[in-house]
């Protein structure tokens, strides 16, 4: 299983809506940054969107990627025929193999029978261009929802990214959102929390903390997907709490994906499937 680096492993560092840093990271930065940490695999998301890009910028892109040794999977967001081809033809030029997907945009959540039919409209697709859908469970459904997408789906090509904490979100914990889309793994968003009690105890608080850090079994996790044989990526993801000066929360993000790269590379180098 191979270790890469995300972009939601430094949203700060990028920006994120309303908090922009005065240099924000860019492609080549971010691509400098993963190799200078030891990443042999980046994971570009929609906080660096490519859509806009030239094909000449695309395969720039790529040929810096390669001279680092780098490989690349994608993101986006919005489970729309239009746009999945649109990132299929930047994922050819980039060579990538795997493109990660969240359902739902804003303006943008499609039913159950939306969903299916997408799917089934888009596995022709994968077929001819060898490239995996990664359907990353997200805050609207719950695990049960997406198991049933991935079975309808009935392709090779068509699994989940599974994202540690999102599933907070649709009030499902991640030991049983483990149990049930495990099996459909293919793409791992490994991000690492811890939930404590606020002061008052009235309610508590859902933190990131650097990998290995946390609440998250991240050796059982790796074990059980090794198991099923289908997980050939974890990807960090990081979610730092905001410090009072700007500067200092993408200080924080850095160091904490440089403590995250020890402990993975420590601990899981050698691991494959």
């Amino acid at each position: 299983m191979r270790i890469g680096l995300g972009t939601y492993a430094l949203a700060w560092s990028i920006g994120v809506p309303g908090h922009s840093p005065k240099q924000p990271m860019d492609i080549y930065s971010f691509l400098n940054f993963a190799n200078t940490h030891g990443f042999r695999l980046v994971q570009i998301a929609d906080n660096l969107p490519l859509l806009q890009l030239g094909n000449d910028e695309l395969e720039k892109i790529y040929k810096v990627a390669r001279a680092l040794d780098i490989a690349i999977e994608l993101g986006t967001r919005g489970l729309t025929l239009s746009n999945v081809e649109q990132h299929l033809a930047i994922a050819r030029l980039l060579h990538a193999d795997l493109l990660r997907i969240v359902i739902d945009k804003a303006d943008y959540q499609p039913d159950m029978n939306t969903i299916h039919a997408t799917i089934k409209a888009l596995v022709p697709l994968l077929e001819a261009c060898h490239i995996r859908l990664a359907i990353e469970n997200h805050d609207r459904l719950k695990a049960s929802d997406f198991s049933k997408i991935i079975e309808q789906a009935n392709s090779a090509l068509v699994g989940i990214c599974l994202d540690s904490v999102n599933s907070l979100g649709a009030d499902e914990g991640f030991a049983s959102v483990f149990e049930v889309l495990a099996p459909h793994t293919i793409n791992l968003h490994l991000k690492d929390y811890t939930i404590h009690r606020k002061s008052h105890m009235m309610g508590f608080d859902v933190t990131g903390t650097p990998a290995g850090e946390g609440m998250l079994p991240i050796r059982e996790v790796v074990k059980v997907l090794e198991f099923h044989g289908k997980c050939q990526s974890m990807i960090l993801e990081l979610w730092p709490a905001p410090e009072p000066a700007f500067e200092d929360t993408v200080a924080k993000e850095q160091r904490w994906v440089e403590q995250s790269a020890r402990y993975l590379f420590h601990n899981f180098k050698n691991t494959t499937l």
